[in-house]
């Protein structure tokens, strides 16, 4: 793909993800989405850089912030959206939610309202495709906070035992949900951490979603040709609360959230698009409404089926 093409390729990405977040946050202020509803504005360029490097078959896994990750992956929307508002249309027949995510199709093997929890998940699968001697890599998910949690300490140790191909993106906003990352992590290189369990690291700008692409398809190559496991530090940023009743401003300062939305992804490859980025936006925007539109008008799932898919 050429240089061109994969730039509008993250745009249309990164703003399908901003709108369909900004429907989600008008649906949950007006009270018609139940539960918290946690958003990623500001770290847009991860998921579309990331998605890119990405084969369909691929797995994926991710956090309870998901969504940007399986909307990258280019699956129907209208499932996604319908599964997000709890229908029986939707990817888990509306049983999920927003929170657990789960496509078999495009490999997306679930998000996770567990902390690192789909880090275990993603190792799983990378043992199985080198079990099964495919080129399947894994994609797994995870903020700062996560690396704190055992689980996924033992699961860097066993990709690195076992040469797994699995690749543990961790997105490092600075915060684990409100907390600052010096007030929870003895040492805030987290990339260093990993590198100590013997795993390829590397760091990206994370707000730069063709840096990512370069690093993810370096971190895929690796793992489809026996290379092993990598562990990618992304430096980002959460512009918005942790949920949606969240301001964000107390445990950050105002000043702070601003600099960093003026660095915003999206701005930065719509003045990388030029005169292309209103057309491609607008195209985006509507298309999300639209879908929507279609599904909320779609019916919720039959009470008498929760006790089904329970058990395989």
């Amino acid at each position: 793909m050429e240089t061109s093409q994969r730039d509008e390729q993250f745009y249309r990405s990164m703003v399908r993800m901003r709108a369909v977040e900004t429907e989600l946050l008008a649906l949950s202020s007006a009270g018609q989405l139940r539960g918290s509803l946690h958003l990623a504005q500001g770290q847009e360029a991860l998921p579309a850089g990331a998605g890119a490097a990405l084969r369909k078959d691929d797995y994926v896994t991710a956090t309870y912030r998901g969504h940007g990750y399986v909307l990258a992956k280019g699956g129907p929307l209208l499932p996604i959206i319908a599964e997000i508002l709890g229908k029986a249309a939707g990817l888990g027949g509306g049983k999920g939610g927003k929170m657990h995510l789960f496509d078999l199709e495009y490999g997306i093997l679930g998000t996770n309202g567990i902390v690192g929890a789909a880090v275990g998940t993603a190792a799983g699968a990378a043992w199985a495709a080198q079990l099964q001697k495919t080129d399947r890599v894994a994609l797994t998910v995870c903020g700062d906070g996560a690396l704190n949690q055992g689980h996924v300490s033992e699961c860097m140790n066993m990709a690195v035992l076992y040469q797994l191909p699995l690749i543990i993106l961790c997105e490092n906003n600075l915060y684990s949900e409100m907390t600052p990352l010096s007030r929870s992590h003895g040492d805030v290189n987290l990339a260093g951490r990993a590198a100590g369990f013997g795993l390829n690291t590397a760091q990206v700008d994370g707000i730069d979603a063709e840096a990512v692409y370069q690093v993810m398809s370096e971190a895929v190559n690796r793992a489809r040709t026996g290379g092993g496991p990598t562990f990618i530090e992304a430096a980002t940023y959460r512009t918005i609360g942790h949920y949606q009743a969240d301001s964000g401003i107390g445990y950050r300062t105002a000043e702070e959230v601003e600099a960093w939305r003026a660095k915003s992804p999206l701005d930065r490859w719509a003045a990388k698009l030029g005169k292309r980025a209103p057309a491609i936006a607008a195209e985006e925007q509507a298309a999300v409404r639209a879908v929507f539109e279609e599904a909320l008008a779609l019916p919720g799932p039959d009470p008498l089926a929760a006790g089904t898919q329970v058990f395989a």
